[in-house]
């Protein structure tokens, strides 16, 4: 299946520390590549896949599930370990969630988490009501570009495909009750407005991390999709900021600098990742929980 352009996955080499970045639901990568193109500046080995059915037609994405969406990250988690010897994960939305289900099963492997508007609970019925609603109904209006700053799109579907909405709560109900298993530091991102992602998500973090491991910064000026929003920059540095604090290799030239990331943005080596894109096989890997 092509993929729409702009919408493929981002990868390029860089010094030890590591940064993985998980789109979000019917999102693609597009969403997080000037993030990544950012943190890349610095010289950071980067590594943004686009998740199973997603970032081509919603028809492609209703043959995955969640299993097939963390598989997909559990596996350029493992290439981008051929590169770096410390990682830090970074997620929008659905895609802040994956990075926590990684951070449970990859322990110490895993130096921190920085989560933009975090997906961890459905906020309407919906989500519920989905594994009746996928027998008579194959799709529902999106949820795509919920982004402030105008003229935007985040290059996602219009519709959203049922069969795959249906999976959802297995992954939420999994994570949310593995949240004690979390034991990286924390940068959580949350816009004052989000027509996607209500205040309970975040809420449900709070209840599982102490303010010691968790820290939350507001984005006054974006709605859900703020990587793409007015409050970008602040994402960007302050993920920066946070990684360099965390990091073994604080102050070593590898781990870059704001300044050094705002003047080589798009500079480096870049290539795109290899694509796996197809269905679950019915096949769950170890620790996955598949429902």
């Amino acid at each position: 299946m092509p993929v729409l352009p702009g919408a493929e996955a981002f990868s390029r080499e860089g010094g030890p520390t590591g940064v993985l970045l998980c789109h979000g639901f019917t999102g693609s990568p597009h969403s997080m590549r000037r993030w990544a193109e950012y943190l890349a500046a610095a010289g950071l080995s980067i590594a943004l896949p686009r998740l199973p059915g997603h970032g081509t037609t919603w028809q492609e994405m209703a043959r995955t599930r969640w299993e097939d969406w963390y598989a997909e990250v559990d596996r350029a988690f493992d290439n981008l370990r051929a590169q770096a010897d410390e990682i830090f994960v970074m997620g929008l939305s659905m895609g802040a969630c994956l990075a926590l289900r990684l951070a449970e099963l990859r322990g110490s492997a895993v130096s921190g988490l920085v989560l933009v508007n975090p997906s961890l609970t459905a906020d309407t019925r919906l989500f519920y009501l989905a594994p009746a609603l996928k027998l008579f109904v194959p799709s529902l209006k999106g949820i795509a570009s919920d982004i402030k700053k105008q003229p935007a799109d985040e290059l996602g579907y219009t519709r959203i495909p049922v069969k795959a909405a249906a999976t959802l709560p297995g992954l939420w109900r999994i994570t949310r009750a593995n949240l004690g298993q979390v034991t990286q530091p924390v940068l959580a991102y949350r816009s004052s407005t989000d027509h996607v992602v209500g205040p309970a998500s975040l809420a449900l973090l709070r209840d599982a991390l102490p303010a010691s491991q968790l820290e939350v910064r507001e984005l006054p000026d974006s709605y859900h999709v703020a990587t793409l929003d007015n409050d970008a920059q602040a994402i960007f540095t302050g993920s920066l900021e946070f990684t360099k604090a965390h990091s073994v290799h604080a102050g070593s030239a590898q781990a870059g600098s704001a300044e050094t990331a705002s003047a080589q943005a798009g500079s480096g080596r870049e290539h795109s990742a290899p694509e796996h894109s197809g269905p679950s096989d019915g096949t769950s890997r170890d620790g996955l929980g598949r429902e």
